[in-house]
């Protein structure tokens, strides 16, 4: 088992920055990959951002790309989201997830359902 607690969200204005906080415990964090969704209200969960168990690879949404950042650092155990550049669609609950599934040249899972664990979840809202 690995529980996952987010932190970081917040109320901001388009244009700023927040740094989503995923912190973990239980099993070893560092074997699985780790995955940032997000959810707005009557829209489906939707991948933002994955990076591998070894932090060599990361992969983005189209969305997200250059305004979004992922890292993770696994003596901590712990995971993050540097979001800057933030717009009114940027908007939801985001999660943190973790799953077995390695990343390879062609990017990480964008598939909820292949990540084992996920955390509560932190709102993130940009306004206009």
């Amino acid at each position: 088992q690995v529980q996952l607690v987010e932190s970081g969200g917040g109320l901001v204005q388009a244009g700023d920055s927040l740094r989503l906080v995923c912190t973990a415990s239980g099993r070893t964090f560092s074997s699985y990959t780790m995955g940032w969704f997000r959810q707005a209200p009557g829209k489906e969960r939707e991948f933002v951002a994955a990076i591998s168990w070894s932090g060599g690879i990361t992969y983005y949404d189209n969305s997200v790309k250059g305004r979004f950042t992922i890292s993770r650092v696994n003596a901590k155990n712990t995971g993050y989201l540097q979001m800057d550049s933030l717009k009114p669609e940027d908007t939801g609950v985001y999660y943190c997830a973790a799953g077995p599934l390695g990343c390879s040249g062609n990017g990480c899972s964008r598939l909820p359902f292949e990540y084992d664990y996920w955390g509560q979840g932190t709102q993130v809202t940009v306004s206009s």
